[in-house]
């Protein structure tokens, strides 16, 4: 049998000392009757007659024998590729690579393992793909390269191999980031119009300081140097300092490659001044509408930055009515004998654009309607990129989604045509809250919460609930469709039933069984303006106990003649909600005005007014602070009810009888008690999770007279409350859309009326808090130490919520 060369040349293998005969043998053509190829384990020789360049039938020379083992080659399948020759019988032999049996990363902490493995698999080293060491090489360079970039010189990356049986092998890729080099010192030489401390303010490369272990900004990375060079140029444009130049940049590593120093020489030129400023080219809209969006004037100091802005807000403009691909130029001419800049904005509007079709994906759940209403731009109009990005706005504040994306590819085939696609990613919408325990006090108790904010996917909110224990019995039913008419006009349902033990809410001693019914209706007056009106009705009785409630309860009941409390009643609001998202904002205001008051004709006449802002201040991207004030107040309408009461002024039984308070008939006065004021069982309540942090639920205000069995009172409530907080997040500490870290202060009370208000007598308090949107539910955990306080007040430092979503 005569073997073909492989790898070598015929050339070279005479120079090592083959003879004349096997050249001759080996070079001599022949027809191949017939092809054979050995050594297959996976690959199937239907593929290796794909790639080979030689058929049955055709004459095999040296050429040919070359052409085949180089396009075998190339297929990147096989190790070693041979030729032989076996009468006339092409005898092709292989050795397969092997194949990649599992591919594992492990150490990445930096860099995510779905990126790595996505960057692997386009360089070739993917897990059943066939294995090549050059491949392996390939990914080690490149991946201490992008450590490299990162700032971590110190990074090992170690692959193994580890050969199987049926020629496979597992690849696991070993990484030890290491540290990040530290930047000690950022030096720019040649400044003089201004400090370095100044300029160095904006950069995302800073010296190590007191914040870095929080903000990171001192680890040294070539894309943030990168920016931050770029960054420093546009500091001096912003300026006027036209000619500024950058001219030397040097970064050097300690020896151990933990610490960085960074040199910049610069220099700096002189400032130019606009010399004039004008619009050219198709404006669209009238000239001088136009002109009104170009903030620097003639004389003024040149800034690019503010030129930017002016262009940006003619763009913005002309996007709004259709021209989406619209371009403003800004064409600076420097004169550099009198430093000055003449400006031109050259305005190409492009074609005026119409969206075809607005698509959705990724709402595997919801269904298109419920997307499709809250759209601002439509179909078949002229493309609009406020309303563009205000459906998006409206989107995520539908709370159905974790993001939203929007994208506007053109149309094929067409330059004034573009399609509008949201890319949505949807989350949890619903909450299964379920609840066990027993004490020996109060039994067994048991609670189920069941609500679904997109119920079905139709985007109805529903809500069923059951608490059952030996203190408390409530029952709950609630709907609301957010588009009962295609306006957005909505309408919901509410029935409760509920018998409950107050003293169990850090409350006064007193039972409530309380049966209601409502219907409400929510009208938008404006994008971001919702007016609500409810009507309701609903009966509460009131059982005392002699001895344990306190006496302003009792005398409230007394001259009131009854303990069941029947109401009508209708609550008007007004809310605003400019949120940019729902569950995680971090810009926006929410604020909402509500009066609640009972009918005439109702046992109890009163009204409840509720006022609630929360705004939302982004400083950096790794700092929101949200302000939030919450102020009530109550009081009753018409005139005090009273009575005289006579006889015992506590129940007394004899022979079986029970005597208790009567009417007065003119003898044997025991008191004299009036009804004023709001109602107790509607009185405001602060302290706890959703309020004063750090002070037990429901505990702080007004409080009954002490007893042997209440030394401290009871909480009582107030009808006038003030709550408010500010807090700081920091969406930037975790990696997760889903958890939250915040630091707070908290103050706020509630009062008997607004006589008795002190702004001396708000409790603050200062702490940390956690909110964690957990796959087994949102977790709420707080820390708070009390900074004012009173002897009395009831301290629960720890604090936490929870409830289970799905």
């Amino acid at each position: 049998m005569t073997r073909f060369p492989t790898r070598r040349l015929l050339a070279l293998a005479l120079a090592t000392g083959l003879g004349i005969p096997a050249l001759a043998a080996a070079a001599e053509p022949f027809v191949a009757s017939d092809i054979r190829v050995d050594g297959l384990q996976r690959i199937s020789s239907g593929t290796v007659f794909t790639y080979l360049p030689v058929n049955r039938g055709d004459t095999v020379d040296d050429a040919k024998v070359g052409d085949a083992i180089r396009a075998l080659y190339r297929t990147g399948f096989f190790e070693d590729v041979q030729l032989d020759r076996q009468g006339n019988i092409l005898v092709v032999t292989v050795k397969e690579r092997p194949a990649i049996n599992k591919l594992t990363v492990t150490g990445n902490k930096d860099i995510k393992s779905e990126e790595l493995l996505k960057g692997l698999s386009d360089i070739g080293l993917t897990e059943g793909g066939t294995f090549d060491r050059l491949s392996l090489d390939r990914v080690t360079q490149e991946l201490t390269r992008q450590y490299n970039n990162r700032g971590k010189y110190n990074v090992e990356i170690t692959p193994t191999v580890s050969p199987l049986d049926r020629n496979r092998v597992d690849v696991a890729i070993a990484i030890k980031e290491g540290k990040a080099a530290k930047i000690r010192h950022v030096n720019l030489v040649g400044t003089e119009k201004f400090e370095n401390e100044d300029i160095l303010a904006g950069w995302e490369s800073k010296e190590h300081n007191w914040a870095s272990w929080y903000r990171r900004d001192d680890q040294y990375s070539k894309e943030k140097m990168s920016g931050d060079l770029e960054k420093l140029n546009s500091w001096y444009l912003d300026r006027g300092y036209v000619d500024f130049s950058i001219d030397s940049t040097q970064v050097s590593i300690s020896p151990d490659k933990r610490d960085m120093f960074v040199t910049a020489g610069v220099t700096e030129g002189e400032q130019y001044k606009i010399s004039d400023i004008k619009v050219t080219g198709d404006t669209v809209l009238p000239q001088e509408e136009v002109e009104k969006y170009v903030i620097p004037k003639a004389g003024d100091t040149f800034s690019r930055a503010l030129l930017e802005f002016s262009a940006d807000a003619i763009t913005n403009t002309l996007s709004n009515i259709g021209y989406a691909f619209a371009k403003v130029n800004p064409i600076p001419t420097p004169n550099r004998e009198d430093r000055t800049v003449a400006v031109n904005l050259q305005v190409v509007p492009g074609p005026r654009v119409t969206v075809r079709r607005i698509l959705f994906k990724g709402n595997s759940r919801t269904s298109d309607e419920v997307l499709r209403r809250e759209m601002r731009q439509f179909e078949n109009t002229w493309y609009s990129q406020a309303a563009i990005d205000r459906s998006k706005i409206r989107l995520q504040r539908l709370g159905y989604f974790e993001s939203v994306d929007v994208e506007t590819p053109p149309v094929p085939g067409s330059n004034d045509q573009v399609d509008v696609v949201y890319n949505v990613k949807e989350t949890t919408s619903g909450s299964f809250v379920f609840g066990l325990g027993y004490s020996q006090s109060y039994g067994v108790t048991t609670s189920v919460q069941l609500s679904q904010n997109n119920f079905l996917g139709g985007g109805n909110r529903v809500s069923v609930e059951a608490s059952r224990s030996s203190y408390l019995q409530r029952y709950g039913f609630s709907y609301t469709n957010p588009f009962f008419t295609d306006d957005g006009v909505s309408l919901g349902y509410n029935l409760s039933w509920r018998e409950l033990d107050y003293s169990d809410y850090n409350t006064a001693q007193y039972n409530s069984t309380n049966g209601a019914a409502q219907v409400i209706f929510g009208v938008p007056i404006t994008e971001n303006d919702t007016v609500s009106l409810m009507f309701g009705i609903d009966s509460n009785q009131i059982t005392t106990y002699y001895g344990y409630t306190p006496q302003s309860i009792i005398d409230y009941i007394d001259a009131m003649g009854t303990r069941t409390f029947h109401a009508w009643r209708t609550e008007l609001g007004w809310a605003r909600d400019t949120r940019n998202d729902y569950f995680m904002p971090t810009r926006g205001m929410y604020q909402r005005v509500g009066l609640e008051t009972t009918l005439p004709g109702s046992t109890a006449e009163y009204y409840k007014l509720n006022y609630q802002i929360s705004k939302y201040w982004p400083i950096i991207p790794s700092l929101v602070i949200n302000t939030r004030l919450e102020l009530g107040y109550g009081d009753s309408y018409g005139s005090d009810k009273s009575r005289d009461i006579c006889g015992y002024d506590q129940p007394v039984t004899t022979g079986g009888s029970v005597f208790v308070p009567q009417d007065c008939n003119g003898s044997n006065l025991v008191r004299h008690v009036v009804a004023s004021g709001l109602p107790f069982y509607e009185n405001f309540y602060a302290g706890g999770t959703n309020s004063v942090r750090g002070f037990e639920d429901n505990t702080l205000g007004p409080r009954s007279e002490a007893t042997a069995s209440y030394p401290k009172g009871q909480p009582l409530g107030g009808s006038v409350k003030t709550v408010g907080s500010i807090e700081a997040y920091f969406p930037k500490l975790f990696d997760s859309p889903s958890a939250r870290l915040s630091a707070f202060v908290d103050f706020g009370n509630v009062f008997n009326g607004t006589d008795e208000f002190k702004a001396n007598d708000l409790r603050v308090s200062t702490g940390v808090a956690l909110l964690w949107r957990a796959p087994v539910g949102p977790i709420s955990i707080s820390y708070a130490i009390p900074l004012k306080k009173e002897d009395g007040d009831e301290i629960e430092r720890l604090q936490f919520t929870f409830g289970g979503q799905f």
